[in-house]
């Protein structure tokens, strides 16, 4: 892992209205990503745990502070600069997989790519060499209702890893798998760390998942209250 700091989160606060009622999920909320890092979060439904990943990923926007990724105030891209940051920078892994059930692994795969200037040629090499990665090529031609939970999230996995981002945005990807498939599915991830030095930021409520990662953080009422150090 390196030192370079990937994300730098300052003062970050998040607000939602509800009628008459103000809801704060952060306040001033600071944080650090390196480039490389593996980091699981943990906490209570409501924490912010998603909210948080999706100011990383620039699905939402925070209501005060600053989301920098190297340079980039990501908090103040316009619409198309963020769709275009988000597809070249962000890989995101969801529980549900969101395949789409008529289109093949392959195609589940390359949709991210049809918005490039890459030629087909191009797009077909790179679907295939995530799915090699993933473990799943000799399924390239399945459809989501012939594979079984842990294989559809490896699809799901190829296709964010497929235009080669820097960070891979996890919302309880093994929230929907046995034990068995979950593990694999976390190994592939550290795999990606280690091998690929993807930054993986990965929610959780599982103890056994949040192992894998080289960093454990807690979320309790938008602040970090615990962490554990690098794994051995």
């Amino acid at each position: 892992m390196s030192e370079t700091p990937l994300y730098t989160l300052t003062d970050l606060s998040k607000r939602y209205t509800r009628g008459k009622e103000t809801i704060t999920i952060f306040e001033e909320l600071n944080m650090t990503i390196a480039q490389g890092d593996f980091i699981s979060i943990m906490g209570p439904s409501g924490s912010g745990k998603t909210t948080l990943l999706n100011l990383l990923g620039g699905i939402d926007k925070p209501s005060g502070g600053a989301v920098d990724c190297e340079g980039v105030r990501v908090d103040q891209l316009s619409q198309g600069k963020l769709a275009q940051w988000r597809a070249s920078h962000v890989g995101f892994i969801f529980q549900f997989y969101n395949l789409m059930p008529t289109l093949t692994a392959a195609q589940n795969v390359e949709l991210p790519l049809l918005l490039t200037k890459l030629s087909g040629r191009e797009r077909k090499q790179r679907v295939q060499t995530a799915l090699e990665i993933v473990g799943i090529a000799d399924r390239r031609g399945h459809r989501p209702r012939q594979l079984s939970g842990g294989q559809q999230q490896r699809v799901a996995i190829a296709r964010a890893i497929v235009a080669d981002p820097k960070v891979l945005l996890c919302d309880e990807p093994t929230g929907d798998l046995d034990r068995t498939s979950a593990d694999e599915i976390l190994e592939t991830l550290q795999l990606l760390n280690r091998e690929l030095n993807k930054t993986i930021i990965m929610v959780t409520h599982d103890p056994a998942a949040a192992e894998y990662a080289a960093r454990q953080l807690r979320l309790d009422k938008g602040r970090f209250v615990e962490s554990q150090a690098e794994m051995a």
